[in-house]
């Protein structure tokens, strides 16, 4: 079944045709690094993890590109409020949004470009768009003349006489109000680099269009990004590339927030959750799983109580899978996922739908296991291996292999104590005495314990909190 995605400029869910066979190229964008990330800021990258993970097991080749915006009008600000380099400031956050990525096991991205490592490019862009009649130089600042380029705004599907740019404090000599930065010229205080206009510094739209052209080329498939980037960010990088002469993107894929309140998740609105402060108090993996796991076009709305839902979801998965490895050792993931976990995956990622089928296997799995029924519990195991795989929630991958939510360190002593009050359970009942060994298996419930009887005896389990 071929790949479709929903193409935001299409409007419309579209079969997926590569420009190259066997091969994908895309671009999202990254990190804005003038502050921590929270996870709104994640749930982007570990979309676009699970699409990169989805075409990789089709077989495709994945040339993955993720930037960084590490200069921009708020990392001055905060560079000028805090009385730190901005330099500082934004290798201090990016190293934040890596930990990040890596603590929720998103795959590096094939490459990582900062724009300020691409002033060349962006000047070379620049020139071309100047030369072509489409930008024009004022006052030390380049602009993009938006008139210029008939198809603006096709993206967002706006009308131009409508339309009002973004206010930037300090613009000057624009000959349209909707025409829009490409180079800002120097201020007093402010970073800047040598340019055939004067001393400035790059616009945000102009970074990625010169960074993705130098990546992947005058044409790639897909461009990603959070619903808020499309306008102005993703709408400007069009102008610019297509004015340019790039073909640009092919499909544009868009993610949706993380809500608080029904408002989107920012640190402007101050609702927002450090990834930092978050895998304090919940496993990683349950984090993933929380934000990976709705489908990529629906909004999530923030509660602990959906974390404690997908904390028990996420628990009966790894339980089935402990279980089994428990029984029968070491099971490989199968080479192939179940037609009906890919089926909804090539539809649009349908990420939900695909899940469902983990938990289907995961039942069947437990039956088996309920049955005696070791080869067919190892066979439903292989098949959870391969989905979870894709999804990057395989508890016995070596990212999370050994990962405990109450710590590596103290599992061996809770199971020791443990263990003696499951020994003197076992005594209860072996005279019968069944009050004191159901008191017991209560007070153990009640500690946040599952305990479960099985043919080799009892076994413990940390409920959801």
């Amino acid at each position: 079944m071929t790949i479709r995605l929903y193409d935001t400029s299409a409007r419309q869910i579209r079969d997926f045709t590569p420009l190259t066979a066997g091969c994908v190229s895309i671009y999202l964008c990254g990190a804005t690094v003038q502050a921590a990330p929270h996870i709104g800021h994640i749930r982007s990258g570990l979309n676009f993890d699970i699409l990169r993970r989805w075409f990789e097991h089709r077989g495709y080749d994945v040339t993955f590109i993720r930037n960084v915006t590490d200069i921009d009008d708020k990392i001055i600000a905060k560079s000028r409020d805090q009385g730190r380099p901005w330099w500082a400031i934004g290798y201090e956050n990016e190293r934040a949004f890596n930990d990040g990525y890596q603590a929720l096991g998103c795959l590096p991205p094939t490459y990582e470009p900062r724009a300020t490592g691409h002033i060349p490019e962006m000047i070379e862009m620049m020139r071309g768009l100047i030369e072509r009649g489409h930008a024009y130089e004022a006052d030390g600042s380049v602009y993009f003349d938006v008139r210029s380029y008939p198809e603006y705004l096709q993206l967002s599907n706006q009308d131009i006489d409508d339309l009002r740019q973004p206010a930037e404090e300090g613009i000057t000599g624009k000959r349209d109000p909707r025409d829009f930065a490409m180079w800002k010229a120097t201020k007093p205080g402010e970073p800047d680099w040598e340019t055939p206009w004067g001393r400035g510094r790059p616009g945000w739209h102009l970074e990625c269009s010169a960074m993705a052209h130098k990546y992947l080329g005058p044409a790639f498939d897909i461009h990603g990004g959070g619903l808020d980037l499309i306008f102005p960010h993703h709408e400007n990088e069009i102008a610019q590339a297509k004015a340019y002469g790039d073909d640009f993107a092919q499909y544009w894929v868009h993610n949706a927030w993380v809500t608080m309140s029904g408002e989107k998740m920012s640190k402007s609105l101050g609702n927002s959750v450090l990834v930092s402060e978050m895998v304090k108090q919940w496993r990683p993996i349950v984090l993933r799983y929380y934000l990976g796991t709705p489908h990529y076009r629906s909004m999530i709305e923030y509660s602990e109580e959906a974390l404690r839902e997908a904390e028990s979801a996420f628990a009966r998965i790894e339980g089935f899978v402990q279980r089994v490895v428990e029984k029968a050792g070491a099971v490989e993931p199968a080479a192939e996922v179940p037609p009906a976990f890919a089926e909804a995956m090539d539809d649009d990622l349908g990420v939900p739908q695909a899940l469902a089928v983990v938990h289907t296997t995961v039942r069947q799995g437990n039956s088996a296991l309920a049955a005696d029924d070791k080869e067919a519990a190892v066979a439903r195991l292989a098949e959870v291996r391969a989905m979870l795989g894709v999804l990057g929630l395989d508890p016995l991958d070596p990212k999370w292999a050994g990962e405990s939510d109450r710590g590596d360190d103290l599992h061996g002593v809770v199971d020791t104590l443990v263990r003696m009050v499951l020994d003197q359970r076992e005594a209860a009942r072996g005279r019968k005495d069944w009050g004191t060994a159901d008191a017991i298996r209560d007070q153990l419930n009640q500690s946040g314990l599952v305990i479960e009887d099985g043919p080799q005896g009892p076994r413990w389990t940390l409920g959801p909190r």
